[in-house]
């Protein structure tokens, strides 16, 4: 199956789901940044990698704006290559536009990720040999104030239902995909890889994740990254 298909499924999906406050403004890239993450997709999907690397939903300056996983803007288009129009939706945060690639934030857990896999990989596709990047929630949650809301602060009620679907949606994609181990990109992704891939799946490990908000992150994620992959089997 073509996984744009499974993209667009996935984007139908989670529009139809309602979110109230806190969250005042939800971001849907899959939708308004298509053009850019079909590119990501024709560039980095290389079925049956040793591992899907699952972070757990877009930064405000990253996927929101470019479509691509991690996306901060520098790395998508100078490295991986990928770069196209984005149609900005209708409703957006005024603190948080959808600039698209024109955006001059840099988001720090993209950035760290995406460089580690340069320094790490000759090229984008030698690091698609090995891994596919790729969030659990496609949505991006923003409050009055302009405050990223991650999917594990929702109100039960709303995050069942997101569940339900972004855990239907992932178990597909590890179809199609066929990695030899998920590995969550911090805990809450990981506990989401294994509530929906169950004990029929690939093996599910962990990533430290690459937020500054973390401060063991911010002591050299990368070095740290590197070993737990090593640990993993997934480096050599």
């Amino acid at each position: 199956m073509d996984p744009m298909c499974l993209v667009d499924e996935l984007a139908a999906a989670v529009d139809e789901l309602s979110f109230k406050s806190p969250v005042t403004c939800v971001y849907n890239p899959l939708v308004y940044a298509r053009a850019p993450l079909a590119r990501y997709f024709e560039r980095m999907w290389s079925p049956q990698p040793p591992a899907l690397l699952l972070g757990m939903n877009p930064g405000p300056w990253g996927m929101a704006q470019t479509g691509v996983p991690f996306g901060e803007v520098s790395s998508a288009r100078n490295w991986l290559g990928v770069e196209a129009p984005v149609e900005p939706p209708k409703k957006q945060h005024p603190k948080r536009p959808i600039q698209g690639f024109d955006c001059q934030r840099r988001e720090v857990s993209g950035a760290r990720l995406w460089s580690w896999a340069q320094d790490r990989f000759a090229t984008p596709e030698d690091f698609a040999k090995r891994f596919f990047v790729w969030n659990w929630c496609p949505l991006a949650f923003l409050e009055e104030s302009g405050r990223n809301r991650t999917p594990d602060k929702l109100p039960a009620n709303e995050r069942a239902a997101l569940e339900e679907v972004c855990d239907s949606s992932l178990l597909r994609m590890v179809e199609a995909l066929r990695p030899s181990k998920v590995v969550g990109i911090g805990r809450v992704a990981e506990s989401a890889a294994r509530r929906a891939l169950g004990t029929n799946g690939p093996p599910i490990g962990t990533l430290l994740h690459p937020s500054p908000a973390s401060p063991i992150a911010n002591r050299g994620w990368a070095p740290q990254a590197e070993k737990q992959l090593q640990a993993l089997g997934l480096l050599d």
